[in-house]
This record gives C-alpha cells, sequence and structure tokens, in this order.
C-alpha cells in the first residue's frame, strides 16, 4: 500500500472564473476581486498559472496527465478535480456527491477513458452521486483526507461533507473514521471550513494542520492521538496561515522515488523558517504561483491535484 503517488491528472480550465454556486460557504473565494476581474481575464490567467504549475511539476519528475475541459456546460470549478473522484491500489474508483449544480457537470466519462489509454486499469466504479438527490455531498479528497497506510480517514463535517455518507464510505473502502469539525472565524462568526483539506495535509511521515481550527477540546485531542499513534510528527500551522492556502498541500513523489512536497507560493510565503525547517526535512518544497486561482477558486494547489492510485494494465490501450 502507497500513500503517496508519483502520478496525478489535472484538468486544465477554459472557463475558469469565481463560481458564484459555490461562495455561498466557501469563504476563501474573494468577492471583492470577481467584481475587478473580468472572466476572461481570469480564465486566461488561470490558464497561464496552470501551465506553469504542470510545467513545474514534470521537471522535476512527477508523471502529470493533463486533459483539457470542453465548453460543453457551465464548469468554471474543472480545475479541481480532486473533489469529485478518489482512484485506489485495487483498481477501485470513487465518484462523490457534490455541492454546487454545476460542479456535478464536471464527472466526465472521458477522464476515465484518457485514464485507461494511459495505461491504468480501472475495476469497479463505486458511485455515491446519488446522494445529491437527497441532498447529502462529499466532496472527494477535498472532504476525505486518506491516510491509506493506516487505513484511516479525517473529515471535518461540513456542508460539502455529511457525517453519514463518510462513514458509508469508510466502510465501503474499510477505513477508520477520525470525525471533527474544523472552523474559521467569518466576520465574528466561526463557521465550519468548506473542506477538510484546505485546514489539513497528510504526508508519508507526517502532518500539517492547524489545531487551532478545531474548536471542541475533545475532537482536537482525538485527531492528534490519531496521528501520533501511527507516528506522523504534527506540523502546527495557524488560522492565519490556513487563509494563505498553508494546509493546502501534497506530497508526491517523482520517477526516481524523491519526495516532493506541493504547495503554492502563498502558502509558502506565510510559513515561519522553523516550519520551513521541519518540512525540508522530510522532502524538497516545490511552491507555485496560482494566486488568481487561489483568490477566486478557493482552492489551491492540493485541490487541482488528483492522485492516480490506480494499478497499470498488463497491455496499454
Amino acid at each position: 500500500m502507497k500513500q503517496i503517488t508519483d502520478t496525478v491528472f489535472m484538468v486544465r480550465p477554459v472557463q475558469f472564473r469565481l463560481n458564484e454556486q459555490t461562495a455561498v460557504n466557501n469563504y476563501y473565494q474573494d468577492q471583492e476581486a470577481h467584481q475587478r476581474i473580468k472572466n476572461e481575464v481570469a480564465n486566461n490567467q488561470a490558464q497561464e498559472e496552470f501551465d506553469a504549475f504542470t510545467t513545474a511539476l514534470k521537471n522535476k519528475g512527477i508523471n502529470v496527465i493533463v486533459i483539457s475541459d470542453d465548453e460543453k456546460n457551465d464548469t468554471p470549478d474543472s480545475i479541481f478535480p480532486n473533489n469529485w473522484i478518489s482512484t485506489h491500489q485495487n483498481g477501485d474508483i470513487a465518484l462523490y456527491p457534490m455541492f454546487a449544480e454545476n460542479r456535478r457537470l464536471e464527472r466526465r466519462p472521458e477522464v476515465l477513458d484518457t485514464l485507461e489509454k494511459e495505461g491504468f486499469s480501472i475495476e469497479n466504479i463505486i458511485d455515491y452521486t446519488s446522494a445529491e438527490d437527497e441532498g447529502f455531498f462529499l466532496e472527494g479528497t477535498g472532504s476525505l483526507l486518506l491516510d491509506r497506510i493506516n487505513k484511516k480517514a479525517y473529515c471535518s463535517i461540513s456542508p460539502r461533507a455529511d457525517e453519514e455518507l463518510f462513514i458509508e464510505f469508510c466502510e465501503d473502502f474499510e477505513y477508520t473514521p477520525v470525525i471533527f469539525t474544523a472552523y474559521q472565524t467569518v466576520e465574528d462568526d466561526r463557521l465550519p471550513i468548506y473542506h477538510t483539506n484546505v485546514m489539513m495535509a497528510l504526508g508519508e511521515n507526517y502532518a500539517v494542520i492547524c489545531l487551532d481550527c478545531i474548536d471542541d477540546k475533545t475532537e482536537r485531542k482525538n485527531v492528534i492521538k490519531h496521528l501520533k499513534e501511527d507516528g506522523k510528527e504534527i506540523i502546527a500551522i495557524t488560522e492565519d496561515q490556513v487563509n494563505s492556502f498553508a494546509g493546502n498541500m501534497m506530497q508526491v513523489h517523482n520517477q526516481s522515488g524523491n519526495r516532493i512536497l506541493v504547495m503554492s507560493d502563498q502558502a509558502y510565503q506565510s510559513l515561519t523558517v522553523e516550519q520551513i525547517n521541519k518540512l525540508e526535512m522530510h522532502n524538497e518544497i516545490l511552491h507555485p504561483t496560482i494566486s488568481t486561482i487561489e483568490t477566486l477558486g478557493g482552492g489551491s494547489v492540493r485541490c487541482m491535484m488528483a492522485e492516480v492510485f490506480l494499478p497499470k494494465s498488463i497491455i496499454k490501450k
């Protein structure tokens, strides 16, 4: 079983902009910037940032499968594919129910076809999307942080992460659920953070986490207990650093086996020297600039990379 991969797939946007349907509970989207930046300009800037990011990953030896979005549907958030799909080493793929109606249009069969053409084997599709009809959501590895080695799944409950659906996932995939609620301050109110992966990232031997976001002391202690018993070094970040997307990181390895932690430049600049030193004990850091994507999309580099853990086919199709 592997915790990290050398292969990701990413979706190049063709109509990126601030998604009004997600802004109702993603408080990281900048509504004022949306008023200043025309949609066409935003998309062009996002494409430039995307292309530079994928090039940087490839230059580090990461296998990047780039799939272009199309203009058939209104999919301004297609650049964040990890919310609707996850892949697993036994050949399973999970498809997830999405909160925003226009995000449901991102689930494209062509993506699965592309993965198979790239030589990966898909055995089973576990489809949770019918939960949308009942108003229940679980947005992929945005909502779920998977410790694949220790078979634990961490999930912060929110309007985008239903507890019963999370437990159903854990039963299906044989993960132990670790449940809590992470909060952020919005105009003096403490409101649930929309995705777990905004305030927490799991590497092979460490966890980057904002413990201050977990207001309930019992829940906080439980998360710490699980991380420590699995030998994870806990690298704490602050709520201000979460606002700079310092929790939205992902560890990968390249084809030579070297570990690389990917975060945005905004996230990197928010870290202290001590935090950077701790992280560099585990891996090299890659920090591309994706300021337009972060400002309008309310997500960062981890959301842009969908990990590929599928087994290779015997014969490449």
